[in-house]
């Protein structure tokens, strides 16, 4: 397939739906071949962009776009938290759930390897500075970021829809945002904003195997009776309780702790060993493997 037919549109919606035909219109005119459009809109538009939505799809027929006679899908995304719509970004927590909905979009675009063309004029700016910020660095050359200028007096005239489609005298641009893809040249910032199913995923497995081997080491030096005292602290019983669960004296399980405390302070240099129950926190992942 040729790479062109890889591409796809991400268009942010308030309710002004006629930037993303703009936006279309000219890609297309540009021999992007694009065949679907992906719009991202926030639910506290409410009808404002429920007849912007409305408006997109008249243009849209069987997956088909109908004023070029092109085949492209259109597709409508709500920001989401979680599982539920979000409906405005008010806060701080509001904008990571946003920006990680669209890191996760942006990825799995990515991944599919298209190529994006993300223009940014519609909706809250709020959705285009996290848009900027992600594409910083999980774009690659072949990506765009784009923006609609139309002129004042056009604008007042094609609001709402009123007009979809500008003729080449209206004077409406699409303008490419100068940007440099980070990611590409500094590898590690792409790394820290992925989601765990990958860059995150692989540290914890590191820093488990690393944990994992320290265990192993103070294991190996115990006696099967040590051991059995171990395991008994990392299930939870205090020293009088494993003493009753081995049926030995306290002084006997206080003795068996002590060398199992010196053993993990050489395991483990730079941590405070001195309470039973942190020998929960080293030994639970490795005694449940």
């Amino acid at each position: 397939m040729d790479q062109r037919h890889r591409s796809v549109m991400v268009a942010t919606l308030g309710g002004q739906p006629q930037l993303v035909t703009f936006a279309l219109d000219s890609l297309l005119a540009r021999g992007e071949a694009v065949r679907e459009v992906i719009v991202l809109y926030l639910s506290a538009e409410g009808s404002r962009v429920n007849r912007a939505l409305d408006k997109l799809s008249a243009e849209f027929v069987d997956d088909h776009y109908t004023y070029w006679d092109h085949p492209c899908r259109l597709r409508p995304i709500p920001i989401q938290d979680g599982s539920s719509r979000l409906p405005d970004i008010r806060s701080d927590t509001d904008a990571i759930d946003a920006w990680q909905t669209l890191r996760d979009l942006m990825l799995t675009l990515k991944d599919e390897r298209y190529h994006l063309h993300i223009c940014v004029s519609g909706g809250r700016r709020i959705m285009a500075l996290l848009i900027t910020s992600l594409a910083l660095l999980h774009f690659t050359h072949r990506d765009k970021l784009w923006h609609v200028y139309a002129p004042d007096d056009f604008q007042r005239r094609a609001d709402e829809g009123r007009i979809m489609h500008p003729q080449p005298e209206e004077g409406v641009t699409l303008l490419q945002v100068p940007l440099v893809p980070l990611g590409t040249q500094f590898p590690i910032l792409r790394e820290l904003t992925m989601p765990l199913s990958q860059s995150s995923r692989r540290l914890l497995r590191q820093v488990s195997e690393h944990r994992r081997v320290r265990c192993q080491e103070v294991v190996d030096q115990l006696t099967r009776r040590e051991l059995e005292t171990l395991r008994g602290f990392v299930a939870g019983l205090t020293p009088q309780e494993v003493a009753d669960e081995m049926v030995i004296t306290l002084n006997t399980v206080n003795t068996y702790r002590k060398k199992i405390f010196e053993l993990c302070r050489i395991a483990w240099p730079d941590q405070r060993i001195t309470r039973y129950h942190h020998l929960r926190d080293l030994f639970g992942s490795y005694f449940d493997e």
